[in-house]
C-alpha cells in the first residue's frame, strides 16, 4: 500500500472529500455479496467503511474478520442518512463527538492486513460486565479493546492529569516514595519481600506512604503529593484490591479546615469539568460527626443521596470529629497491642483541647481525633488527619497503644528522631481513587476501572501469579518452605 500518514478516525470529519489512511481494528464486517461494510476502530473512535466496485479490493475484504488489524486506504465521504442527521444534532446539542463518528464513512480502495486475530473468546463490541470475570480477567487484553473498559482508563487518566495540574498550580510537589520499606506494626498485614543481600531480613511494600509524606514535611517541602502504590494483605470485596492507587498529599503550616477546603475544592473541579453530566447534591459538602453519624445511620460512612436511584447524582459528606482511640476488640489479634487500639491512624493529632490528656495518656476513651473522612454516596473514598509533630506526642500515643519503649524505638526511632529535628505542624490526606473512579464511571467494582486487576481471591489470572518459584531461588533467598497443612476433607 502506498505510504501515507495516518489520520485517527476522530478526525476523518476534517477530511470530506480527501483520500486518508485509517489504522486499527475490524470491529465488525457486513459481507453483501458485491459490497462489503466494516465498521473500524481506533483508539479515537469507530467509522464505517465500504467497498464497491473494486473486485479486487473486494476479494481481500472478504478474508477479514473481527478484531484483525488493518491498515485501510479510501476517500472520505459525508453521509446523508438518518444516522448521520442525528450524529450531528448531537454534537451540536452537546458539543462533544459521539466515539461512532456517523458524520462520514470511508470509501475503501486498499487493505493492508497487519496482524491477524484468533476468535475472541467474547464479543468486543458488547458490554462484557455480564461476562464471566474469571475469563474477562484471564483474557484483559481483549476485555480492554471494549469501548467500556476504555472509556473507563481513559477518565481514570484524565482524572488523573485534572488532579495532577491543579495540585501543581497550589505549588505541590509531586515526589515518589520507596516501594521497598519497612514492615512496621501499623494496620494490615504487610506483604513482605525478602532480601537476597542481607539473608533472612525482609523488606515490607507500602501499605501506605505515610511514614514518608510526615519525613518530606520534616524535609522542608512543604507540600507533597504522588499517585501511590500501596498494598495490603487483607481479605478482598469489591471496593478493595490487594494493590490500589491513592492520591496521597501532606501540608505543611494547616489547620483541618485549610486540608478540606483545598480538597472540597479538588472534587467539585473534577466532577464539574470532566462529568458535567453529574449533579453534586449539596456545595459547600455537608458535615457531620462520627457520633451523629453512627447514631442516624449506623455507621461512619453514610449514604445521604435524596435519590438513590439516581446514577449520576453524586451526596459528599465530610465525616469529622472521630474518636482517637477504641478499645481492643479482640485480644487474639496479632496487631492489637494492648487495651487500646487507634481508629484510623496512630500518627494523628487530637484535638487542641484533648493534647495534654494525649501526652498523659489519660482521659483515653474520649480523646477526640483531628480526623477527616471525605465519603461520597455511602463509600468512604479518602481519610486523613493533622499529624502528631511532636515526637513526645507520639511516644505518649504509641504507649496507650501498648508498645514498649524498646519496641517503640525499634519500629518508630527514625520518626521519632525526625519529627525532634524541627518538624512542622502539618496534616494531609488520602484519596481512594480507585474507588471514587468507580463511581464515577457508574461501576459496580474498582476491578473495572483498573487496567490489570486481581480476581475476588486475590489472584491475577492473567499472569497466574501469584505462583511459586524454583528451588535455586528460595536458595539463593535462604528461604525453606514448610509442609503445607492438610485440609480438613482430606
Amino acid at each position: 500500500m502506498e505510504s501515507t500518514i495516518r489520520t485517527m478516525i476522530k478526525n476523518l470529519s476534517e477530511k470530506k472529500g480527501e483520500e486518508v489512511l485509517i489504522k486499527g481494528w475490524v470491529d465488525v464486517k457486513r459481507d453483501q455479496g458485491k459490497m462489503a461494510f466494516f465498521d473500524f476502530r481506533d483508539a479515537t473512535g469507530k467509522v464505517q467503511g465500504v467497498v464497491f466496485g473494486k473486485p479486487e479490493v473486494l476479494e481481500v475484504a472478504k478474508t477479514l474478520r473481527p478484531e484483525w488489524v488493518v491498515a485501510v486506504k479510501g476517500k472520505v465521504q459525508e453521509r446523508n442518512d438518518k444516522q448521520a442527521k442525528a450524529y450531528r444534532e448531537e454534537v451540536e446539542k452537546t458539543g462533544k463527538r459521539p466515539f461512532f463518528n456517523k458524520d462520514v464513512e470511508l470509501e475503501i480502495t486498499g487493505f493492508e492486513i497487519l496482524n491477524k486475530a484468533e476468535t475472541p473468546v467474547f464479543e468486543i463490541t458488547s458490554d462484557t460486565s455480564e461476562i464471566n470475570e474469571e475469563v474477562r480477567l484471564k483474557n484483559r487484553y481483549l476485555d480492554l479493546r471494549t469501548q467500556r473498559m476504555q472509556n473507563n482508563i481513559r477518565m481514570r487518566a484524565k482524572a488523573m492529569q485534572l488532579l495532577r495540574k491543579e495540585l501543581n498550580e497550589e505549588n505541590f510537589v509531586e515526589i515518589e516514595t520507596p516501594v521497598l520499606t519497612k514492615s512496621t506494626p501499623e494496620g494490615a498485614r504487610d506483604y513482605v519481600v525478602p532480601s537476597r543481600l542481607t539473608p533472612h531480613h525482609f523488606y515490607a511494600l507500602p501499605q501506605s506512604p505515610q511514614q514518608y509524606k510526615q519525613l518530606l514535611m520534616s524535609a522542608g517541602m512543604e507540600r507533597y503529593y504522588q499517585f501511590a502504590k500501596c498494598l495490603r494483605d487483607e481479605d478482598l470485596r469489591g471496593d478493595r484490591q490487594p494493590e490500589f492507587t491513592q492520591l496521597d498529599m501532606e501540608m505543611s503550616f494547616v489547620e483541618e479546615e485549610d486540608i478540606i477546603q483545598l480538597n472540597e475544592r479538588l472534587l467539585i473541579t473534577l466532577v464539574e469539568k470532566l462529568y458535567p453530566e453529574k449533579r453534586i447534591q449539596q456545595i459547600p459538602f455537608p458535615r457531620m460527626s462520627y457520633a451523629e453519624a453512627m447514631e442516624k445511620y449506623g455507621n461512619d460512612r453514610p449514604d445521604i443521596r435524596e435519590d438513590k436511584n439516581d446514577p449520576n447524582l453524586l451526596a459528599f459528606v465530610w465525616i469529622v470529629d472521630f474518636p482517637f482511640f477504641e478499645k481492643t476488640a479482640d485480644s487474639d489479634d496479632p496487631q492489637a497491642k494492648g487495651e487500646w487500639t487507634f481508629t484510623h491512624n496512630p500518627f494523628s493529632l487530637s484535638k487542641p483541647e484533648f493534647v495534654e490528656d494525649l501526652k498523659a495518656g489519660k482521659n483515653i476513651e474520649n480523646i477526640v481525633a483531628a480526623q477527616y473522612d471525605i465519603v461520597l454516596n455511602g463509600y468512604e473514598i479518602g481519610g486523613g488527619s493533622i499529624r502528631a509533630h511532636d515526637p513526645e506526642i507520639l511516644r505518649s500515643i504509641l504507649r496507650i497503644l501498648g508498645h514498649s519503649d524498646e519496641k517503640i524505638e525499634e519500629n518508630f526511632g527514625h520518626m521519632l528522631k525526625a519529627l525532634g529535628s524541627g518538624t512542622p505542624p502539618h496534616g494531609g490526606i488520602a484519596w481512594g481513587f480507585d474507588r471514587l473512579m468507580m463511581i464515577l464511571q457508574n461501576e459496580k467494582t474498582i476491578r473495572e476501572v483498573i487496567a490489570f486487576p486481581k480476581n475476588g481471591e486475590g489472584r491475577d489470572p492473567l499472569m497466574e501469579a501469584p505462583s511459586t518459584i524454583t528451588q535455586e531461588q528460595l536458595d539463593e533467598l535462604f528461604i525453606e518452605l514448610k509442609e503445607l497443612p492438610k485440609k480438613k476433607d482430606e
